[in-house]
This record gives C-alpha cells, structure tokens and sequence, in this order.
C-alpha cells in the first residue's frame, strides 16, 4: 500500500496531525505520515467494538506487525514496515505505545497520577520520540523530545475529557479544578524544559504535532472547569498562526 492511504486515514481521523504533516517539510511528510496513521489505528482500536476480546485482539495484531514486521496486506502495516526498517526504529518504544491503550478498553480509572503519567509517556510522548527517531534524531535529544510530547499528549488528553467522561470512563485521577490547573502547570513545565535542552533543527518537524499544546495548557491552568465543560479549544486564529509560527521559524 502507499502513503497515499496513510494520507488519507491521518486527514480524515487525525486533522490536527494532518495540519502538522503538511506544515512540515515534503522531504519529513513519508517518514511522519506511517506512524500517525499507525497512531490513529491503535487509539481507536479499543473503541470499535464493545467486546473486549474484540478490541484486545485489534493491539495484539498491531503488536504482532511491530515485533515481526513482514509485509502484510494493510495499508497503514506495509508503510510502516518499511519506515520500522529503513529508519531501524525502537521496537519496545513502539511496543509500549500500543499497549498502553489497553487502558482505554476498559471503565476502570487510573490507579493512581503515575499510571495516568506513564500513559501520555507510552502513548504521546512515545509517538513524538518515535517520529523525530524517523528524523534521525541522536539518542541525546530523547529528553527533550519526550517532554514536549508527553506536554503535547496531555494537553489533546484534556480536551478529550468531556468524550472519554461521556463514554463512561474516568479519566482524571482528580477531577478537580484546582488539580486540573495543577496537571496544566506540570505540562507547561515539561515545555519549558524541553525548550531549554532543545532538540536539533532536523527532527523538529516531529515536534509540529504539539503546535496547541502550549495554549491549551495555559487556557486549562487559567480556567480549569474549561476542560470538563468542553471549553478547552483555541480559536482558528490562534491555531493557524501558531502552526505557521512553529513551521516557519523552527522554533518551539
């Protein structure tokens, strides 16, 4: 299959990271594209089907096409086993994401902050590190690449309360506002140091994906009960001149 098909899946499940993708340089796009289709594939697997079974078999296969990446007769699968090969990315960073979404499975709340940490660690700030791997980035940048991404990946989690609430599940460990400002902070201090250790001009069109974080988070650190109340959106303006920002300056 082609990137065509990747293209095509990102644009209609994922627009935001479709933004990103066309933000980014041509020579970025196949090397981005795979992964945010994979992304997309994984984070909605548990929500197809309310049989559990179902859902837990949909990780499985996707866990399967990671650790044995033969060619396989799927659009995302075949894509994504060549960039896996070419770019010789890290197997147990793309295993980890895929299993964290057990999670979203089932109804049962988070233990505690640190399982719901280490979920936007494995999934968000997986994905962001395994991208910017798909860039070349050195082992040195892993750091920094992981802080924007877990911020990023919080900040897309809570505007996606109100959704995974109405689903039935419990999505915060502490609903309330003053601990939801607290977790925003946390997120802007992931930010900040990540742009203190910076990340190389080549791999940033990786870090493209978290162009709202850092408003989102303000906005929810501002006014916390926007997050319950599905208020947590920056207008298009803010939006599109943030994207433009980040694209065209490197910066972050």
């Amino acid at each position: 299959m082609s990137l065509d098909a990747c293209a095509a899946l990102v644009q209609r499940g994922d627009p935001d990271r479709f933004a990103a993708v066309m933000a980014a340089p041509q020579s970025a796009r196949a090397r981005l594209l795979p992964l945010y289709a994979l992304n997309l594939e994984v984070a909605r697997a548990p929500w197809v089907s309310k049989e559990a079974m179902i859902a837990e078999m949909r990780l499985q296969w996707w866990r399967d096409v990671v650790a044995e990446p033969g060619p396989r007769a799927h659009e995302v699968a075949a894509p994504l086993h060549d960039l896996i090969q070419s770019a010789r990315l890290p197997l147990d960073v793309l295993d980890r994401m895929i299993e964290a979404r057990r999670w979203d499975i089932y109804s049962a709340p988070f233990e505690d902050q640190a399982a719901l940490d280490a979920y936007l660690e494995d999934t968000g700030a997986g994905l962001m590190w395994l991208t910017a791997c798909a860039l070349g980035a050195p082992p040195e940048a892993g750091a920094a690449v992981r802080a924007y991404g877990w911020a990023s990946a919080l900040a897309s989690y809570l505007r996606a309360i109100p959704e995974l609430a109405q689903r039935g599940r419990i999505p915060l460990v502490d609903g309330r506002p003053e601990a939801v400002a607290e977790l925003a902070l946390r997120g802007l201090i992931r930010l900040e140091a990540a742009r203190r250790a910076g990340v190389p001009r080549a791999q940033r069109p990786a870090l493209l994906a978290g162009w709202q974080a850092e408003g989102l988070l303000k906005l929810a650190a501002r006014d916390p009960a926007a997050v319950a109340e599905g208020r947590l959106q920056l207008s298009d303006f803010a939006r599109r001149g943030r994207l433009l920002w980040q694209a065209t300056t490197g910066l972050f």
